[in-house]
């Protein structure tokens, strides 16, 4: 069984600041869910996709999965870490802790 390593909202600003060439930022939730907004840079690749859409995502970045509350993304990260990917996050409460500690949403771009 594999251990789903997380950020919260505060870590991964700073983690985003620090080192945004390196981190992919992958929202899972399903489509009607990001026209409501979404973390600034992200990708939405919807969990039932995932498996279809994995080979997308870069193999020398890190990625961080979310969703609304946490769930569905540790589910993702499970899922990667069962590919082999061991760079995989999870934030921890989703996009309420994102807007919770104050940070900003935007439109996704894809």
């Amino acid at each position: 069984m594999y251990s789903v390593s997380e950020v919260d909202a505060m870590q991964l600003q700073e983690l985003l600041r620090a080192q945004r060439e390196e981190v992919a930022l992958v929202d899972v939730r399903t489509p009607g869910e990001v026209a409501r907004g979404g973390i600034p840079g992200a990708r939405n690749i919807p969990l039932h996709l995932l498996p279809l859409r994995a080979n997308e995502l870069a193999a020398d970045k890190s990625i961080v999965f979310y969703c609304h509350s946490g769930n569905r993304s540790a589910q993702a990260c499970l899922y990667m870490m069962g590919r082999g990917r061991a760079n995989v996050l999870n934030l921890r409460g989703g996009i309420i802790d994102w807007l919770q500690s104050g940070q900003a949403i935007s439109q996704p771009l894809n």
